[in-house]
């Protein structure tokens, strides 16, 4: 069933140019590969949407690939703004696009803003964060906003390489940066880091289990 959905996908993509991230573009692509309608709908029950969703994840998975595999070098603010930088090199400008298009729909907001966390996710993880507490959701949050703004600024910029938007994300991590630090002073003040931890130790990173939205036993979670 997953290699079915894969090629699905594969070849729903490839008419997503012609026909938006939505419905039509799977239904094309289940054509092209012989299938019947009621299969597509069930292996991409969500429609354009999923379709976007999967298209996204697939560049985090392959970013966790060269995150993995890429030596560990550098300062830290630096891997950050490269795994950015990774990402962007991983999608299509075209399918990012009419994937934002889909899920600029009110129904689909949820969903976008998963994924925008669940790259920043990726990247912390890869990085090798070991944050537990509020750390881990803040670290998150700020990422996936972070993420957000690159991808809109990289859709319209038309510098040579992209060079603007390479400088974009410098700015950004930046101030990433200069927040972390500031925490990291404020936690040394007489007394701060007892009370943080009084208000905020109770507040933990969720358990192992698979995000929700996430391919899972046959079918897209909601």
């Amino acid at each position: 069933m997953t290699d079915d959905r894969d090629r699905l996908i594969d070849a729903a993509l490839t008419h997503v140019p012609f026909e938006g991230m939505n419905q039509r573009a799977i239904a094309a692509g289940a054509r092209d590969l012989g299938m019947s309608p009621d299969l597509a709908r069930a292996l991409i029950p969500q429609g354009g949407a999923g379709l976007a969703a999967a298209y996204h994840r697939r560049g985090d998975a392959a970013l966790r690939d060269r995150i993995a595999a890429a030596p560990v070098t550098g300062r830290f603010r630096d891997r950050v703004a490269g795994a950015i930088w990774e990402r962007l090199l991983l999608a299509d400008p075209e399918l990012v696009r009419a994937g934002a298009a889909i899920m600029a729909l009110p129904q689909n907001a949820g969903l976008g803003a998963r994924l925008m966390w669940e790259t920043a996710d990726s990247i912390w993880n890869g990085l090798g964060d070991t944050a537990a507490d509020v750390n881990w959701w803040t670290k998150r949050a700020t990422l996936a906003s972070v993420w957000g703004a690159v991808v809109l600024y990289w859709l319209g910029d038309q510098s040579n390489g992209k060079a603007d938007t390479r400088a974009f994300i410098d700015r950004r991590i930046d101030g990433v940066m200069q927040i972390e630090k500031l925490k990291a002073s404020a936690r040394r003040l007489p007394g701060a880091a007892a009370l943080a931890d009084l208000a905020t130790g109770w507040i933990r990173k969720p358990a192992p289990s698979p995000a929700p939205g996430r391919w899972r036993a046959g079918k897209e979670q909601a």
